[in-house]
């Protein structure tokens, strides 16, 4: 039986991008099927007190996210996901990073969505429903945490799972990829499991 499981991602974290194109790498060789969801590092540091670098690259991060929520509203859960591929593909692996004026309307076109979607990144009006997807996210796993967040239907008779991570470079290919997925799900269906970690010390690879 085929498992659809949902990952929430803001398109300016390089960690979320790895998990993502894990997780496709997962559906080549595990019966999963990927829908990519939103949620907003923007909404999640509202408020809090930041340093000033980070508190400019938040004002910069709304503009992707409210325009991948207009995909969704335009085009759905698909949608979606042809466009995280696009704008990953130039912030991330292209290096471009997310105050590139030129990549939202690059990306609406490789994706094949329409470009007046771009408008949406500079408009309110979008930011209800983001922030409705981001707390769906958000609500099972806890606000101590960021983003990669993925759901994972439970077994039958069994509670479903959610959990931030995994945050892992490089990107785990073919069946280390598939042997990945099989341990973090032993991993989250463990009941009072909650924390596995160990220091980072290198940067995102996108190989």
């Amino acid at each position: 039986m085929t498992t659809h499981a949902q990952m929430w991602f803001d398109p300016s974290c390089p960690w979320a991008w790895i998990t993502s194109r894990w997780l496709t790498e997962v559906e080549q060789v595990r019966d999963v099927r990927i829908t990519f969801r939103v949620m907003s590092l923007a909404v999640l540091n509202e408020g809090r007190d930041l340093p000033e670098q980070y508190l400019e690259r938040m004002k910069q991060a709304w503009g992707p996210v409210r325009v991948c929520i207009a995909a969704e509203h335009a085009a759905g859960h698909d949608a979606v996901g042809r466009l995280y591929t696009e704008l990953g593909n130039r912030i991330h692996n292209d290096g471009r990073g997310i105050g590139d004026a030129g990549v939202i309307p690059e990306a609406l076109a490789a994706a094949g969505l329409p470009a007046e979607l771009a408008a949406a990144a500079d408009s309110t009006d979008y930011d209800e429903a983001l922030k409705a997807s981001h707390l769906e996210g958000m609500n099972p796993v806890g606000f101590d945490v960021g983003t990669p967040i993925v759901h994972v239907p439970g077994a039958a008779g069994e509670a479903p799972m959610a959990f931030f991570g995994p945050v892992i470079t490089p990107i785990p290919r073919g069946e280390a990829a598939g042997r990945l997925w099989d341990g973090v799900l032993l991993c989250a269906g463990t009941p009072g499991f909650y924390e596995l970690k160990r220091g980072r010390d290198v940067r995102p690879s996108f190989e």
